[in-house]
């Protein structure tokens, strides 16, 4: 079966990125070592432009615009990470950009998606269909329409995550990602089995919202409601058309993990490696943590996705947490 996308789309995503992505530390930590019975290497995507590795996808697919496209501009939707890259990378590009986002999502976001330049149309999640407004928002504007992970720049341009984890790593024996559309895993998994063909990618989804895991199993993409979980990166209801036979290729399968667990990872890195991450870029980590994945004794590399969450409500999540141990 002919993928998507293979891994010379990955590199040249990479090409394109070179000099504008931030290439992001990869950090390890001996309590996490000792707590998991693994030896851990955390691509730390929290750090990277506008706090999250939304930013790859996201140049990634705008640098690749045409004259025509670039002057009539681009929308998205987004519950926030991924409006404030395609924002960011706009704005680089010298063209108009819309996000169509959420009335609840964190207001961090929204009034970072602002910040970068963006005109940020808001909706009802719950009442109305994003990708309808981003498609007529897109035909009367004459905009071109970049989604959130169902486009093949922005997964090429995801999995250069993954790419730099193990240019500096080295081998792995897995791949730990979060899951929310696929696009991030569909990259990364793209890259790795091509240079790492014995690497496990396992990927991580939110229990309340386990439609990947669901849709795997069934071999369909299955459509859930909106998952009602602190993660709201990865509060998508459907895989992609693009990433879903990506992920069926290529994944070796999809764990869950609870709101709790991601709180506690959450406090784990703050506390022990002084490091800001929101809760859906904690997926990965805390199936590790809670032994939901066991891979004691091997080589795993974790990308922990973004860090992009309010002060307020980091802290209020926290005071919920025990202290780590």
């Amino acid at each position: 079966m002919t993928l998507p996308i293979g891994p010379e789309d990955v590199l040249a995503a990479a090409a394109r990125l070179d000099g504008v992505a931030h290439r992001t530390p990869v950090m390890t930590s001996r309590t996490a070592d000792e707590r998991t019975g693994a030896q851990l290497f955390f691509k730390c995507e929290n750090l990277q432009r506008v706090g999250a590795f939304k930013f790859r996808g996201a140049y990634s697919a705008l640098s690749r615009f045409t004259p025509a496209q670039r002057k009539g501009g681009v929308i998205a939707y987004s519950s926030g990470n991924h409006g404030q890259a395609i924002a960011v990378s706009a704005r680089l590009l010298g063209m108009p950009v819309a996000i169509v986002m959420p009335q609840d999502a964190p207001p961090i976001k929204i009034a970072a998606t602002r910040g970068y330049g963006a005109e940020v149309i808001l909706y009802d999640r719950y009442t109305e269909n994003r990708e309808a407004i981003g498609q007529r928002i897109a035909t009367e504007r004459g905009m071109t329409l970049i989604p959130p992970y169902n486009h093949v720049d922005v997964i090429a341009g995801q999995g250069t995550a993954a790419l730099e984890l193990i240019e500096e790593a080295g081998a792995l024996d897995a791949l730990v990602v979060c899951v929310g559309g696929g696009g991030l895993i569909g990259g990364c998994a793209t890259i790795t089995k091509h240079l790492l063909p014995e690497c496990r990618v396992i990927g991580v989804e939110p229990a309340a919202g386990n439609d990947m895991q669901r849709s795997l199993a069934e071999g369909r993409i299955i459509h859930i409601d909106v998952p009602d979980t602190i993660a709201d990166g990865a509060q998508t209801q459907h895989a992609g058309e693009l990433t879903f036979p990506i992920l069926q290729a290529l994944v070796e399968r999809i764990v869950t993990v609870t709101d709790p667990q991601l709180v506690a990872a959450m406090r784990f890195f703050f506390e022990r490696m002084k490091i800001v991450v929101e809760p859906t870029g904690c997926l990965g980590a805390a199936a590790l943590f809670e032994r939901a994945i066991d891979l004691r004794g091997k080589r795993v590399g974790v990308i922990l996705s973004g860090g992009n969450v309010d002060a307020e409500r980091f802290a209020s999540l926290l005071s919920m947490a025990p202290r780590a141990d």
